[in-house]
């Protein structure tokens, strides 16, 4: 018999299930012309789930024998991977009736894979942490190969189903040379099998886990996918690929690190630490070449996932709320960025060229100053948020001893502040010439642009208590 807490612990992954199946089949029964009805309905699902989450923290942190964990560290990343996800879906719209159809089954993919982010995040187990992962990789495959009739597209879900695939087989022989040498897949059980020391066994285990996990968020050397897959998937769903699973996949890291591996620091610090410090010096240098401002945000979210690795390498408390903090201001970030990619068209089609920029200051100048807000905040140039975000990895880095770490990322946030200040150019400065973009007419996309860019100027006095939830949530991984 399932006792009521349990089930009351994953309130909100049973709100997005049943809402998930109910719009499914309306979409399903109605066609494209409930297209309106779903996407609206599947963001009230979101926020539903959002206020849900309340109620699952109160019924304990444990649920179904430890499976799973209601705890303020899932509540965090799960209310990030909800806003964003609804984001994702209402910047979706105007993007697929440039192709002349309405897409009701978009919205409910993205509840599907909302589900599995949440076990991901909620994960006390091995097993619901693959369970978690094959549900949100599942529906991710089919989001970016979503364009049917684009061979971009097809390509796009295809090298991310195979790719996936074999990074989903590494990690499944990390979770059985784990059971096998310690005799459990729960994560409490690997701890106290690992409190003695780590066996070679149990060592190759742990590097093959997070092998696995590393594919997920994309960091240096498993970040070959990225790039194809951002250019390819249709805009949307880049901005869905940017944001959500990376919250995700960085938190199902920091659980297992903490959770499973707590007592093996000194042993994955280094892996993490040789993560981050190739995804850093990659995503800088690799996106100075590229002209396609999709795969540019691509290289740009595998050098923040190395930023935000650095909060994960300390070890600490204050490095886990560093790297929450730095995740909820990246998101925000990427979600303003992206509506101003999605606003780039031209007679009616996208543009991705980041050559369509020039001069583009002079058409629309409130658009233009807050793309740079933006774009100085993702470079991590005073005094705008982004530089905060990175600044608070810094300082857990530095308490940490990790001053290798940091002095690699300040060069690495040198090298990468070009391509972002290069995009700032040609907006400012560019050659003006005949091939303008679109007079952009979407007051949603415009809406989610200039609260970006607020946010990065009025988040530096004021965090909307993002803060202190995320000390809260990182006390609750790290005691």
């Amino acid at each position: 018999m399932i006792e009521s807490a349990s089930l009351l612990a994953v309130l909100p992954e049973l709100i997005l299930t049943a809402g998930g199946l109910v719009l499914m089949l309306v979409a399903a029964w109605g066609g494209e012309a409930s297209s309106r009805v779903v996407h609206w309905l599947s963001v009230l699902t979101l926020a539903l789930a959002g206020i849900a989450l309340s109620t699952s923290l109160a019924n304990g942190p444990v649920a179904f024998d430890g499976l799973v964990r209601a705890d303020a560290f899932s509540a965090f990343a799960k209310a990030m991977i909800y806003a964003a996800a609804a984001a994702a879906i209402l910047l979706a719209p105007r993007y697929f009736r440039t192709d002349g159809k309405e897409r009701p089954e978009y919205p409910v993919l993205i509840l599907f894979s909302a589900i599995g982010m949440g076990m991901m995040v909620s994960a006390g187990d091995l097993l619901t942490l693959y369970v978690g992962l094959e549900m949100q990789s599942l529906a991710a495959y089919v989001l970016a190969s979503f364009m049917r009739q684009d061979v971009r597209s097809s390509e796009a879900g295809l090298k991310y189903f195979v790719l996936g695939s074999l990074a989903s087989g590494i990690l499944l022989y990390g979770a059985a040379l784990l059971y096998g040498f310690t005799g459990t897949t729960a994560f409490d059980g690997i701890a106290v099998a690992m409190g003695d020391g780590v066996s070679n066994g149990e060592l190759f285990g742990m590097v093959f886990l997070l092998a696995g996990l590393a594919f997920k968020m994309s960091a240096v050397p498993f970040h070959m996918w990225t790039p194809d897959v951002y250019e390819g998937a249709p805009t949307p769903v880049t901005a869905f690929f940017a944001t959500a699973p990376k919250v995700a996949a960085m938190a199902l890291f920091a659980r297992v690190l903490h959770d499973a591996f707590g007592n093996a620091i000194p042993d994955w610090r280094q892996i993490v630490g040789l993560l981050s410090v190739l995804s850093m010096f990659l995503g800088a240098i690799a996106a100075i070449g590229q002209t396609n401002i999709k795969r540019l945000m691509a290289y740009s979210s595998i050098a923040h996932m190395g930023y935000a690795l650095i909060g994960l390498a300390a070890g600490t408390q204050l490095g886990i709320k560093a790297m929450l903090l730095y995740l909820a201001i990246y998101v925000t970030m990427n979600i303003g960025t992206f509506a101003f990619i999605l606003g780039m068209e031209k007679d009616g089609q996208p543009v991705t060229d980041i050559s369509a920029l020039n001069m583009y200051a002079k058409r629309a100048p409130g658009k233009a100053l807050a793309m740079l807000v933006l774009l100085f905040s993702l470079a991590g140039v005073p005094p705008m948020l982004g530089f905060f975000a990175k600044l608070g990895v810094w300082q857990a880095g530095v308490d940490a001893g990790l001053i290798w770490l940091v002095t690699a990322s300040a060069i690495a946030s040198a090298i990468g502040a070009y391509y972002y200040l290069r995009i700032v150019f040609l907006m400012y400065f560019g050659s003006e010439n005949d091939d303008r973009l679109d007079e952009g007419k979407s007051g949603l996309l415009s809406t989610f642009l200039f609260a970006s860019a607020v946010i990065m100027v009025v988040g530096i006095v004021n965090t909307f208590g993002v803060e202190g939830a995320a000390i809260s949530a990182a006390a609750t991984l790290v005691n």
